[in-house]
């Protein structure tokens, strides 16, 4: 039996002359860099993005307001979350999506309700592991805190700390001769505590009183909290070269600001665009995106449907939409290591400076498949970008991401791409200098749309 016919965005559109709207040079990676420092939370990154895209002419829009069906560009926070999309002028309310997808959570070590702890004269801050994190590169490292305060009238107010404050200090190996020959072994609850000061007189509420003062809050108003560590160590270019960068949080703020740049650029570049580009930045993608802010919530769904009801559209007119809608959820994949090569596919040695990745796994870890591959290599040829391909070691589990959440809650063809890079999941990882330009490139000819 044949293949019912649908629409099918996948179609590979005719060669055309490569596109850049980011110039192929280090302009786009020193900006990303800035980025990542001033976005220590998923908070401060949604924040950072709404700026970016203010300045491109996007305006806020209130969940709770009614919502117009004007054009232009318009986007909603909801926590850690980012839903932007531009509505060119003229398009029908079944004009289908183009989505960029991406996460804007990494994983930490987050402050726990009762912060305040210390023993033999240490004042120490409760911390929870967040995600998966590689904990050792959590040691001996300077760390700030940051995040989100909730006050009693139930605004909230973002606070960073961006100074040496805290740091989990590593045993002595004078008093762990066996880490040697045995390894490093960490036990989550009682050797990732981070210290802070000196003093035996730990009190309750001590961590959020500086806070409150760090802030400029008045004493006693906050009455929540949303905190996490991070490492001080600003991003920086290495190597011979300098044809690398090292720096936290790249999982998954490269994408975020990549994202952020390509729907900046495709808004202000103008035209009757055929689709209407969004970019959907989730929170909670490290443990799972069940919540209200991650993919595997409400949010984009709801967004999107309001965007084609608004414009006079009908239930049809969306589900119109969405079958025509293509999704690139694009986050951090690994390149090759040079000296564990023997845990990659040997046949796929993703490199950095390689341009993007598109990732594959037949069980659907990722939602790739061949129509998907088609269409992202065409938007990859057409930006002038190179491509590479992404497929895990047989013997070893694959990793995933929002990519089969959005497929599967949404019924939209997705497809997983990224940048490699080596590090994943440290507190410092690395990528190579020229991977972010590209994948903008990349993503800003999929938000455009024209073959």
């Amino acid at each position: 039996m044949s293949e019912p016919s649908r629409p099918s965005p996948a179609a590979v559109p005719p060669r055309s002359a490569p596109r850049a709207p980011f110039a192929f040079d280090r302009g786009h990676t020193d900006d990303l860099m800035s980025f990542l420092a001033a976005s220590p939370s998923p908070y401060h990154a949604v924040a950072n993005a709404a700026a970016r895209l203010e300045k491109a002419g996007f305006r806020q829009v209130a969940e709770t307001d009614a919502w117009d069906g004007t054009s232009g560009g318009k986007y909603v926070l909801r926590g850690g979350a980012i839903i932007a999309w531009y509505v060119p002028e003229g398009v029908a309310p079944h004009t289908p999506f183009r989505i960029v997808g991406a996460h804007t959570d990494s994983p930490n070590l987050r402050v726990k309700p009762r912060p305040d702890s210390g023993a033999h004269g240490w004042r120490q801050v409760a911390v929870e592991v967040y995600g998966g994190p590689l904990l050792n590169s959590w040691l001996d490292r300077d760390l700030g805190l940051a995040g989100r305060l909730t006050l009693r009238d139930g605004s909230t107010r973002l606070v960073n700390v961006d100074r040496p404050l805290l740091r989990v200090p590593q045993l002595a190996i004078h008093l762990d001769r066996s880490v040697s020959s045995e390894g490093l072994k960490l036990d989550k609850q009682r050797h990732l505590q981070p210290v802070w000061g000196l003093g035996d007189d730990v009190r309750d509420g001590d961590l959020i009183a500086f806070l409150e003062e760090t802030a400029g809050i008045e004493a006693g108003e906050v009455a929540g909290w949303d905190l996490m560590t991070h490492s001080v160590e600003p991003p920086a270019y290495l190597g011979r070269d300098n044809e690398l960068v090292a720096g936290p949080r790249m999982d998954n703020l490269l994408s975020v600001h990549a994202g952020t740049a390509a729907l900046a650029a495709v808004a202000q570049g103008g035209g009757d665009l055929p689709y209407i580009p969004v970019l959907a930045a989730f929170d909670h993608e490290e443990n799972g995106s069940q919540s209200d802010t991650g993919a595997d919530g409400p949010l984009l769904g709801t967004v999107l449907e309001r965007s084609v009801l608004t414009r006079g559209g009908s239930p049809e007119d969306r589900a119109r939409a969405l079958a025509g809608t293509v999704c690139l959820s694009s986050d951090t994949g690994h390149a090759v290591h040079p000296n564990y090569a023997e845990r990659h596919d040997p046949t796929h040695h993703p490199r950095v400076n390689g341009g993007p990745i598109l990732k594959v796994n037949v069980n659907n870890r990722y939602a790739t498949d061949g129509s998907g591959r088609a269409a992202f290599a065409a938007c990859c040829e057409r930006a002038g970008v190179p491509l590479q391909s992404f497929v895990s070691h047989n013997a070893m589990p694959c990793g995933t991401t929002i990519g089969p959440i959005t497929a599967a809650r949404h019924g939209i063809t997705t497809v997983d791409i990224g940048v490699a890079i080596l590090s994943m999941h440290s507190a410092r990882e690395l990528c190579g200098a020229d991977d972010p330009f590209l994948l903008a490139n990349a993503l800003a000819a999929f938000l455009e749309g024209r073959n």
